[in-house]
This record gives structure tokens, sequence and C-alpha cells, in this order.
């Protein structure tokens, strides 16, 4: 019965970080898409996104999309390497848009808001789901078993 979970072919590593990812980051997609967790909604979120942060509405609208349906495909396995990699883009965006005069946490005091850790580990997850794919009980692994012919 165990036999096969055990298998190096499943990937077991994908499918944690994976998951993991998605737990951490589908709550603040659904603050910034449905104002779940105490946050704005679409538009609220859409208004801080050009209003105060001067961004353009397509660069907001594919944050919001990207943090709120990219979660979702991880936890599926769909689309993993695409959804992935748009995360990565999005926290890399983050770090550029937001992160001028601090790394680290605030040890001392004296910063404004919290360093860039969360973003980093979260852009070294995604990047490692782009090379490796889903892993176990991925939609994308049953898609790619149907597609090669049996061996």
């Amino acid at each position: 019965m165990f036999a096969n979970t055990l298998k190096p072919d499943l990937n077991w590593g994908a499918l944690f970080l994976r998951l993991f990812l998605a737990l951490v980051l589908f709550p603040h997609g659904a603050q910034k898409m449905l104002g779940w967790f105490n946050g704005f909604g679409f538009e609220g979120s859409m208004q801080y996104f050009t209003g105060q942060r001067g961004l353009p509405w397509i660069i907001g609208f594919l944050v919001i999309v990207i943090e709120f349906f990219g979660p979702l495909a991880l936890i599926l396995g769909v689309a993993v390497r695409l959804s992935a990699a748009a995360i990565a883009v999005v926290m890399t965006g983050i770090i550029v848009t937001t992160f001028h005069d601090h790394f680290f946490m605030d040890w001392f005091g004296n910063q404004h808001v919290e360093g860039m850790e969360f973003f980093l580990l979260a852009i070294g997850m995604a990047i490692t789901l782009v090379f490796t794919g889903g892993g176990a009980y991925a939609v994308d692994r049953l898609r790619e078993r149907q597609a090669s012919p049996a061996a």
C-alpha cells in the first residue's frame, strides 16, 4: 500500500512546496480579490495600486488575479510552472517597488515596515516549482501521463 508513496518519481517535495506556497499566498489574494481577512476587495485594491502606488491599471489587475488564482492553481496542481513563474514575478515586483531603504527585518525598531524575507522566500519556492513542476498529486502530472505513451 505504501510502496508507491515513497517512489522518487512522485516528487513529494514539489507537492509540499506548492501547497505551502499556496497556503501563505491565498489569504493575500483573497484580501485583494474578495475583501476577505479585512482586505479591501477588488475595487479597493485597484484604487490602492493605481492611486497610492501609481501603478498602471493592468499591473494592479494582474497582481490581484495572480495572487488569487495562482495559489488555487498550485493547490490543484494546474499550470504549476506558469502559476509559479507569475507568482515569482509579482513577488519580485513587490520588492522592486516597495523596499528601497531596507533589506532584513526591523531589528532596531527604526524601519516603518518589515523586510523582504517573506518575498524572497516566496520567490525561491516559486522558482523551484518552475523547475520541478507540481510533483505528486498534481493535475499537470496526470495530463503528462495521459499525453505520453505507456512504457
